[in-house]
């Protein structure tokens, strides 16, 4: 009994595990980058199964694929997108940069499974012939990097920036009534009430999903039927419409045949603009995330406004100590997507002629930012935003202390009384009415009036 078995490619004779799904190509690959440890994520393994499955389905249907052998591929394919067979999907992410070593991953696998299905005495599978037939690596390793990202912006990110949102505005109507302290420049300013600075935040996340959502038409576009450089050779012409349509069919997503393969394989804008647009959220999320820990900073020595939830200890030391750590996961995600952003815009870079020969790196940074904001929105929205409670009595106190409630007076006294009353209210520790009060003819009641702090923030 041996461990290995022996495989042949064109290269010459490779040892294969015995019980490897996978054949020489793959094998090779395993051998020549063991880099990272990285492997594709699910999603795109997934994405690759229902490529492949709907590409032998199609060939069946042009007479181009013996139907038997068609649909022993069809169904191995689907194993593979449901995950059946992921231990047999080892390879790293930083490998050649079409992708090719994973193509011949799904086919060798694929092929291996069919061959199985059609039971003993049935001829091999074939993992070029067969599985890959009308397809290259250059046009199946984009389409999947789209497919992928589109399954995962509308099966979790979408849904999960929905949820913040909603708990944003349901906090919003919470805390409508409470006056506060605005600050700019980290400095007191007028006052606004916590519902309207919460309002800014539920609309930052409103205009990413919106932003995200425009992104998806282009993400639907797809390279499939270009095969090598664009030009369709070795399939027929209307091979990728007819895989889109079958895609779009499967998922109830919007698949369609790109509307030029040249630039389909070349570059990956489509995946850039995502990836920006993602960005774009992560910094909000990361301001958004910076207000809440402000804000609860302290007991004593800070802000102190809200105080978040108790999650963990905080200290290995300092014992009683509780930090805002949801809102640091949130920093650090956002940090990360705006890292794996800039890598995707120097890979999509490197689109040489007919080929960008960056596209696992591609795909793995843009999926792990889609799945990092996706479960950092979900778990800042129920374990900060959801729980977080306003400590009203230091909220007040900080109003009634602010001498920038002055600026209400400058209508009325001109800017540069009003500076002068600021100056002494802080000076000496004074409510800004009082010192009003000794510092201008103005009635009582005209003060009450005018410094009321909440009909600043109307």
């Amino acid at each position: 009994m041996t461990d290995y078995r022996t495989e042949k490619d064109s290269l010459g004779e490779v040892k294969v595990p015995a019980n490897a799904l996978y054949g020489a190509q793959t094998q090779r690959a395993i051998e020549n980058f063991p880099v990272s440890g990285i492997r594709f994520p699910r999603v795109f393994t997934r994405s690759l199964g229902l490529i492949k499955a709907v590409a032998a389905e199609v060939n069946a249907g042009l007479g181009l694929l013996d139907a038997a052998v068609a649909q022993a591929i069809h169904q191995a394919a689907l194993e593979v997108a449901d995950g059946a067979w992921d231990d047999h999907f080892p390879l790293d992410i930083f490998q050649t940069g079409s992708g090719t070593s994973t193509n011949m991953n799904a086919n060798e696998v694929i092929a291996s499974r069919a061959t199985q299905l059609l039971g003993p005495g049935a001829k091999p599978v074939h993992p070029n012939n067969d599985v890959n037939y009308g397809q290259s690596s250059n046009d199946v390793i984009p389409a999947a990097i789209h497919v992928s990202a589109y399954l995962e912006v509308s099966e979790m990110l979408l849904p999960a920036l929905k949820h913040l949102h909603v708990t944003l505005k349901k906090r919003e109507l919470e805390c409508r009534g409470i006056v506060k302290t605005g600050r700019t420049h980290l400095m007191d300013a007028v006052p606004v009430t916590l519902g309207q600075e919460i309002s800014g935040w539920a609309f930052q996340v409103e205009q990413a999903m919106e932003r995200i959502e425009s992104t998806l038409p282009r993400l639907a576009k797809l390279a499939i039927g270009g095969t090598a450089v664009g030009t369709g050779v070795n399939t027929p012409k209307e091979f990728g419409k007819i895989v889109a349509s079958r895609l779009a069919g499967r998922t109830n997503l919007p698949f369609a045949e790109t509307d030029n393969h040249f630039a389909a394989q070349a570059t990956m804008d489509s995946a850039v603009e995502l990836s920006g647009q993602l960005k774009t959220a992560a910094s909000s999320f990361m301001k958004m995330a910076n207000d809440l820990r402000w804000m609860n900073s302290g007991p004593i020595a800070g802000l102190g406004e809200i105080s978040l939830p108790a999650l963990q200890p905080g200290s290995s030391i300092m014992p009683g100590k509780v930090n805002p750590v949801m809102c640091e996961m949130m920093m650090m995600v956002a940090a990360q997507v705006t890292g794996n952003d800039a890598a995707i815009t120097v890979c999509n870079q490197q689109g040489n002629f007919e080929l960008n020969v960056m596209l696992p790196a591609i795909a793995h940074n843009l999926l792990q930012s889609i799945m990092l904001l996706a479960n950092a929105s979900r778990l800042l929205a129920d374990n900060a935003i959801a729980g977080f409670t306003v400590n009203r009595e230091r909220i007040a106190a900080f109003v009634d202390q602010n001498p920038i409630l002055v600026t209400a007076l400058n209508p009325v006294i001109g800017y540069d009384k009003a500076a002068q009353i600021a100056k002494k209210a802080y000076a000496e520790g004074r409510p800004i009415k009082d010192v009003a009060a000794e510092m201008t003819d103005l009635p009582k009641e005209e003060l009450d009036k005018l410094l009321d702090p909440r009909k600043m923030t109307d």
